[in-house]
């Protein structure tokens, strides 16, 4: 084991082996950030391809992955090699996502749908392959209850740098005289240099502790009934709202920056911007308030003050920078903490099935959480959208709005993301998964585990890498 892998004797790693394994979702959250902000506008801008074309042939993809991610998960979960259960799919999937980049990237004016459509499915499913294990490994790299707020902190945090790198560089580009297409070009060369760089370096220096599943016959009706089980229930909904809230202020954020609170385009970019780095503060916040309140109470006081948060906005002196820069700063580290405590108690509720089970879920369920966010980014934008055009709003450049429709624009900027993200909140009450009932749920696998491979059982439990040839390091 290299020395940045070495944990202490609570199965603790140390932080540059933290850094390094959270460092692949640098170009995960710079490529999500760059789908929904701009490659869109670039293929219909640049490539000759309608508005309505380039949105379907995004829309139905994000359909049709869903599937496959489940697919995926499931493939994931059964997979036994020497190389690794999760780390060969990270293998797999960076050259994958990397080459289907680059033929998007070099696609030229009058390319058709079916072109489009293609390229942008293969890099989905490279995206989902990289995405999915390094989230599934998280899982099963933090087998103790606080390790895993730390790792997905981590991982949260690391993700505002490739966030923070899409928001920066085509600025610099146009500073250095770029066009537009060379800055989403240089967007797409970033991407595909940090999937190769980081999926390298987890690869190469991050463990990964896979035990054997217990001999079992499964059906179809054994997956199936993981939708019938309240924690997973909870689960499911909490990730739809809590991704559908911010995803419906996301849509009208730039009608109500300029319209109502009278910011100039550059300046809501700014807080935007604010907003995005906050991520830094808040992934490790909530990480931190997790290990002493439990994950789930986390989670509903970060749903709380970003609600809070949110109604404090329409009283604020319009188009005050500072004060709103202070706003945004808050709600954006309260968001960055939703992910850190979804993403944590998804491992905590695949632990539990896996103790009743005896087979491995953590892909399938990251696979599932997947599914529902992509669900409620799509959603959020036909009914922001169908809610502008109810209230009467026109979104058309120079188009002066009365001011029935700039408070209808309000109304529902706030009073969405608030209803949204509460709900979210609301779905752990009675939750009991708490970490003294997941401290003994991890004791008892680690007991299993001990029956199939006990150099597995031992290394979880003393972080000595001790692991028989039949099992990856």
């Amino acid at each position: 084991m290299s020395q940045g892998n070495k944990v202490a004797a609570n199965g603790a790693l140390s932080i540059p082996a933290v850094m390094a394994f959270a460092s692949a979702s640098i170009p995960i959250a710079a490529l999500v950030l760059a789908i929904s902000v701009h490659l869109p506008r670039y293929f219909a801008s640049h490539l000759g391809l309608s508005l309505a074309v380039v949105g379907g042939a995004f829309a139905l993809v994000r359909f049709v992955d869903i599937p496959i991610d489940a697919g995926l998960g499931l493939a994931m979960d059964r997979t036994n090699t020497r190389f690794g259960r999760y780390r060969i799919w990270m293998a797999l999937g960076a050259p994958i996502l990397m080459f289907a980049l680059y033929m998007l990237m070099i696609s030229q004016e009058g390319v058709g749908v079916g072109y489009l459509f293609g390229w942008l499915l293969v890099m989905y499913i490279g995206y989902s392959c990289v995405f999915l294990s390094h989230l599934a490994w998280a899982g099963r790299l933090a087998q103790n209850y606080s390790e895993r707020n730390r790792i997905f902190g981590a991982i949260t945090s690391l993700g505002v740098v490739g966030a923070m790198a899409i928001l920066l560089i085509p600025v610099i580009v146009e500073r250095q005289g770029g066009t537009d297409v060379e800055g989403i070009h240089a967007m797409i060369w970033f991407i595909i240099a940090a999937t190769g760089l980081t999926s390298l370096l987890v690869v190469m220096t991050s463990r990964e502790n896979i035990v054997k599943d217990r001999p079992a016959a499964f059906t179809l009706g054994d997956y199936w009934a993981l939708l019938t089980r309240p924690n997973i229930l909870r689960l499911l909904a909490a990730d739809l709202f809590v991704t559908l809230g911010p995803g419906w202020m996301a849509a009208l954020y730039l009608f109500y920056f300029t319209d109502s609170l009278k910011f100039t385009m550059a300046q809501a970019n700014l807080l935007l911007m604010i907003y995005v780095a906050a991520g830094f503060a808040g992934a490790p916040l909530a990480a931190w308030l997790a290990n002493r309140i439990s994950k789930h109470r986390a989670l509903m006081v970060n749903t709380t003050i970003y609600s809070l948060g949110l109604i404090l906005l329409p009283t604020m002196p319009k188009g005050d920078f500072l004060i709103f820069g202070l706003a945004m700063f808050l709600v954006g580290a309260m968001a960055a903490g939703f992910t850190v405590m979804i993403r944590a108690i998804t491992a905590d509720i695949a632990d539990e099935i896996r103790l009743e089970s005896g087979r491995e879920w953590m892909g399938l369920m990251y696979a599932m959480i997947t599914a529902t966010s992509k669900l409620a980014s799509a959603f959020s934008i036909f009914l922001t959208f169908n809610v502008l055009a109810y209230i009467g709003y026109q979104a058309k450049v120079g188009t002066v709005n009365t001011p029935d429709a700039i408070r209808g624009l309000e109304l529902a900027y706030i009073v969405g993301p608030i209803i949204f993200v509460m709900i979210a909140g609301a779905c752990f009450f009675g939750y009991n998964l708490t970490a003294e009932k997941h401290a003994e749920i991890r004791r008892q696998l680690d007991e299993q585990d001990a029956l199939v491979d006990p150099g597995a059982a031992m290394e979880s439990l003393t972080g000595e890498d001790i692991a028989p040839a039949n099992r990856p390091a």
